[in-house]
């Protein structure tokens, strides 16, 4: 029986998933790598170590899958990162990924020199560290003895994909949207963006649909990996659009809401929208522009969800029981909306939708003798939807209108947040069933570019979902008025988090 391979390479660890022609599961595999942090603000990541990983993660999944023919295999990645090869393939440095800050400086200079509002016009969001644009221009201005080696700027997926079939390189408008180097309207790279910063098309990769063929797994790649040599391998997608693509939200009816370490809203559009006060992304979605078919979509992205409660676990209840988050769930629902007075603003490591404030700092607003650990849960809970709704209020500025609500990450495992989420929405929340979104996404492309389906109906067919949470209008009513105190709250204290953060250095 034939089958599709779809690999997501992820921040923590890569993720291989074989499913059949009807998006069933075969099999599952991955393996972890770390985020190395050589100095304070550097994130990177050795390349070498993906395509070890890799290995492990397809071998993994192989051996559940069994004897299955794989007819094409679909890559996903994690966005914005920066792989530079050098003369004949050769790994300059290691990758820097999105998590780095080292390009502070460069951000600032990149927005003055192209102007805030037209960098926005163009690529249809703000720059900021870890993506491309900030990255590429510290490595001219700080390590130029590696950048006159520059022959080729990569993504993450692409330089998986330049192991599986060697050249041409290829990417596809979705990562590339995230470099801030491209043009989001002609999903081809911006000459305004390229000419400012001194970067030449030809060291980077031909922008081609998600969907082209970009080669033929060699056979040294096929050793590598446990598999026959001469499938085709797709170009593929970025994470966040594989995601969305897996989730069946390919329209501007339904919102995704993923709960993860961080939170992402994510809304497709059928039309270039940009907010040009910055407070959200626009990006190219993983399916090509057409009538009826997103082409684009709206993400607004903040820091700290899931990573909010994880603190609480960790850090204030030293929890270690593999249960953890189950037993503070319980305790959460034995107390009311509202935790009986106490707010949490989720702001631990700085904030980027709506208020794109790295200064931002968490609090419990309200703390009394009368508060436990029950409501601190239930707060955090809370919060962090209040936080995303915050993000939501400016794509309802540019004029969403969902109907319904797909939740996805690991706090959709939660049905107390699903409720907190629909009655702060005043949506109808569905908790998607498959939690390996990305690798099937890249499955789904692998399959179109075979002619097997089209993407998004296949996508609308294999995107399983729970029966809906429905809101509850008296519980909207009343989160409304909390989140008034919430907004309040964090406008009135952000001067006093750059206070304290000075005060500490």
């Amino acid at each position: 029986m034939a089958c599709l391979l779809g690999i997501d390479l992820g921040t923590s660890s890569v993720k291989a998933l074989f499913v059949d022609q009807e998006g069933h599961t075969l099999g599952i595999g991955s393996a972890e790598y770390p985020v190395l942090m050589p100095q304070p603000d550097y994130a990177e990541q050795d390349p070498e170590t993906w395509w070890q990983c890799t290995a492990t993660a397809v071998r993994q999944a192989l051996a559940a899958a069994r004897s299955h023919e794989v007819a094409a295999i679909g890559l996903s990645g994690q966005m914005h990162g920066t792989v530079l090869l050098g003369e004949d393939g050769r790994l300059l440095a290691p990758a820097i990924i999105w998590p780095d800050r080292r390009s502070r400086a460069q951000v600032h200079e990149v927005t003055e020199r192209i102007g805030a509002a037209r960098l926005i016009e163009i690529a249809g969001s703000p720059v900021a560290t870890g993506f491309q644009a900030a990255t590429l221009r510290w490595i001219q201005q700080e390590q130029p003895d590696v950048w006159r080696q520059v022959r080729r700027i990569l993504l993450p997926k692409d330089y998986l994909r330049w192991r599986m079939v060697g050249e041409p390189f290829y990417t596809d408008p979705s990562d590339a949207a995230g470099t801030l180097l491209l043009d989001t309207r002609t999903r081809n790279w911006s000459p305004v963006i390229l000419e400012t910063l001194g970067l030449d098309t030809t060291q980077l990769p031909e922008v081609r649909p998600s969907t082209t063929i970009g080669g033929a797994l060699t056979r040294q790649a096929a050793e590598h990996l446990g598999l026959q040599p001469g499938i085709p391998v797709i170009v593929g997608a970025a994470d966040t659009a594989n995601s969305a693509l897996a989730s069946g939200v390919v329209s501007p009816d339904t919102l995704l809401l993923t709960i993860s370490t961080g939170g992402q809203l994510v809304l497709p559009s059928e039309e270039v929208r940009v907010d040009l006060r910055g407070r959200i992304h626009t990006f190219c979605s993983a399916l090509e522009p057409k009538p009826g078919q997103a082409g684009w979509y709206q993400m607004a992205a903040t820091l700290n969800a899931g990573m909010a409660l994880r603190w609480l676990r960790d850090h204030v209840f030293a929890l270690t029981a593999p249960d953890a988050y189950v037993q503070m769930g319980r305790w959460a629902e034995s107390v009311p909306l509202g935790a009986r007075g106490l707010l949490f603003l989720p702001y631990l490591s700085g904030e980027r939708s709506p208020h794109m404030d790295p200064t931002a700092r968490g609090m419990f607003l309200g703390l009394s003798i009368r508060h436990g650990r029950a409501e601190m849960v239930r707060a955090v809970m809370e919060g962090v939807a209040f936080s995303c709704y915050d993000a939501y209020r400016v794509l309802m500025e540019l004029g969403a209108h969902p109907s319904r609500m797909i939740m996805a990450g690991g706090g959709a495992r939660s049905s107390l947040w699903q409720h907190i989420v629909a009655d702060v929405f005043n949506l109808p929340v569905h908790r998607l069933a498959i939690a390996e979104q990305s690798a099937l996404g890249a499955a789904i492309l692998a399959g179109a570019a075979i002619g097997w389906h089209r993407p998004g109906e296949a996508a609308s067919r294999w995107a399983a979902c729970d029966a809906p949470i429905e809101p509850d209008a008296r519980h909207h009513a009343d989160y409304q008025a909390l989140l008034e105190i919430f907004r309040s709250a964090y406008l009135k204290h952000r001067d006093d988090f750059e206070m304290l953060i000075r005060y500490n250095r």
